[in-house]
């Protein structure tokens, strides 16, 4: 963690954030059609991007170190927490706004039962969301859970507008308790790997079915046959 670094250093290529890379570079590009001219609006469309157009899935996850490139995570289109906040900084820096990797600790009381035994209980290590400097300060920003997980999770979708945090409701769309968090790890200029895959590996060995790759599966199915969502099941 670098939490001092000057805004203006966090817009630099690193070996996870390769925003330099073709693929990081046309991401951004077919988002931003030069309508966006301030750094929060340019943020704001990254963000709705990033969380709508990668699929959310923590199953059959690259966990490799190419694997966790922003270049080889949008050429899968696919990815958890980790793999979507690795993409967001790295476009963000692509548009020139200041961005960071935040990690924390979360209790999500909503996860389906296969992913609870994988997981080992409702304690999940290493969340991650972003840090973006728009208008002299840091926000907090969670471009993760798509629309059509939400849905079927009966979660409401994050919005962000740059001003003000966003981060996992405490609540559902039904009043039930959904995300908890228990630890902040705090920022990151660039995806702390062995910290982070080797934690994960650590806490929820059964996750693994590989070295470099969790359990196969899908979040969207198992969802959508406890909620019988027709939808959901051809996804």
């Amino acid at each position: 963690m670098v939490a001092d670094t000057p805004p203006q250093d966090l817009l630099g290529v690193t070996p996870f954030l390769d925003h330099d890379h073709p693929v990081v570079r046309e991401f951004a590009g077919q988002v931003l059609d030069g309508t966006e001219t301030t750094p929060t609006e340019k943020a704001v469309a990254l963000y709705y991007a990033v969380r709508d157009k990668l699929h959310y899935e923590v199953y059959g996850a690259a966990l490799s170190r190419t694997g966790l490139k922003a270049s080889s995570i949008i050429e899968r289109g696919r990815g958890f927490c980790v793999h979507k906040s690795i993409v967001y900084a790295a476009v963000c820096r692509a548009a020139g706004v200041p961005s960071r990797i935040a990690l924390t600790d979360v209790r999500n009381h909503l996860a389906s039962p296969r992913l609870r035994e994988l997981v080992g209980g409702d304690v999940f290590r290493f969340h991650a969301l972003n840090s973006v400097y728009l208008d002299g300060r840091w926000v907090r920003a969670t471009p993760v859970f798509n629309k059509l997980l939400c849905r079927l999770y009966g979660i409401t979708p994050l919005e962000f507008d740059g001003t003000a945090d966003s981060m996992s409701h405490p609540y559902d769309s039904k009043g039930r308790r959904y995300m908890e968090f228990l630890h902040d790890y705090g920022d990151f200029d660039d995806f702390p790997y062995e910290l982070v895959v080797g934690g994960i590996r650590s806490a929820h060995p059964a996750l693994f079915a590989g070295r470099y790759e969790t359990a196969q599966g899908s979040l969207i199915a198992e969802a959508a046959d406890e909620t019988g969502d027709a939808l959901g099941k051809a996804a």
